[in-house]
């Protein structure tokens, strides 16, 4: 067990780094962030902010020096990296959990493997994978299999023809070809788990994207309880599976009533912001504490809550990039009842770039829904 005044590190800077080393001071601790930005909202708060590569060994000798423990922001750190910290100190997640969320490809046969709800894909690598794809999986969705996210790196193709196209638009890098499947509405689940196996997941919560982007949360979700329980089960079984230490997100689609599982990140998730002011603990206080090897904190949400992202475009008259630039007028938001509003303190605001969230609480879920759509519109967030 780590205990404050313990110094953590953090592999990224980003603002999901950056609630981490808020609830690590919060309970006492020291962090230190490693991230080559040297603006990053992390480092901005943190005790040290170290600006080197993640793959500089000697700004990570520097981490297993001072820190007792190290975690990660962001799927994308080099295994290499965490393989490396590891040697001195503990890492969660581990290299082997994130490698597998960390591309598409492994992270479809994790979930064939082990039974776990998913939808139709094949692994493409060349153009005679294409040739040889099942018809069944047009139309689809082609994505590439490594640092793909917030709808980047994927391609809606409707056959063959469209998916090679697209297969060498992304420079034929390895990608998944998914089957299109109806959806109802996307879900997801944020649960943290402990090295001695203890499990905690936060209600679910009931997304809405906009151009690929998480635009609203609703937490609680509204799907029946035996699905948002089914959810809950699943993604604990994944964690399980995974032997998965720390904050993990991980993302559904609803289709024909019916849950499949869109993808896992080994990290705290956009879509469970919420916590911050709708639960008993955090997604972050959690992260910390699986880190430290405390007992995991209680999840129980006490309030309703929506969850609205702040995209880069508000900085800009007319919300595109040709607009004068200018701060957002947050007045508008800090007039609305039971609404917290978050700011990252990143450096420069562009459009589709997470700027900041805000999220409003209540006892009527109905109601906080009503006012969080209001304080959204009034901001000036426009419906694609």
């Amino acid at each position: 067990m780590i205990l404050p005044p313990a110094t953590l590190g953090m592999l990224g800077g980003g603002q999901l780094g950056r609630f981490f080393v808020a609830a690590a001071h919060e309970m006492g601790y020291q962090v230190w962030v490693l991230d080559p930005d040297p603006h990053s909202p992390a480092g901005r708060i943190a005790d040290r902010h170290l600006v080197a590569a993640y793959e500089d060994h000697a700004a990570l000798d520097q981490l297993t020096a001072e820190c007792a423990a190290v975690s990660t922001e962001f799927e994308n750190v080099p295994a290499g990296t965490l393989d490396y910290l590891a040697k001195f100190i503990p890492v969660h997640p581990a290299a082997a959990a994130v490698a597998v969320c960390q591309n598409r490809i492994a992270e479809k046969t994790f979930l064939a493997d082990n039974g776990l709800p998913h939808g139709p894909f094949a692994a493409i690598r060349s153009d005679e994978d294409i040739a040889a794809a099942s018809a069944g999986l047009f139309p689809g969705v082609l994505k590439v299999a490594r640092f793909g996210y917030d709808g980047k790196g994927q391609a809606r193709v409707a056959s063959r023809e469209e998916a090679l196209a697209a297969f060498h638009q992304f420079r034929r890098e390895a990608c998944v070809l998914e089957k299109l499947l109806p959806l109802d509405y996307e879900v997801s689940v944020v649960l943290a788990r402990s090295e001695s196996g203890e499990l905690r997941a936060f209600p679910s919560g009931e997304n809405q994207h906009r151009n690929g982007i998480l635009d609203v949360t609703i937490a609680p979700a509204r799907a029946g309880a035996c699905l948002a329980d089914e959810a809950q089960e699943v993604a604990g079984r994944i964690a399980e599976k995974l032997s998965y230490v720390g904050t993990l997100g991980v993302e559904f689609f609803v289709s024909r009533g019916e849950l499949v599982v869109n993808e896992m990140a080994p990290r705290p998730h956009n879509s469970g912001h919420h916590t911050l002011d709708a639960c008993m603990s955090s997604q972050y206080d959690q992260q910390v504490r699986a880190l430290c090897g405390l007992p995991l904190g209680e999840a129980r949400q006490h309030s309703a809550a929506v969850m609205v992202n702040l995209l880069g475009e508000l900085w800009y008259e007319g919300g595109h990039a040709e607009g004068r630039y200018r701060e957002p007028d947050w007045s508008v938001l800090h007039a609305v009842p039971g609404l917290r509003l978050h700011l990252y303190g990143k450096h420069h605001a562009r459009p589709g770039r997470k700027m900041g969230h805000f999220t409003v609480v209540g006892d009527d879920s109905a109601a906080v829904l009503e006012r969080a759509m209001a304080a959204r519109a009034a901001i000036g967030i426009r419906d694609a």
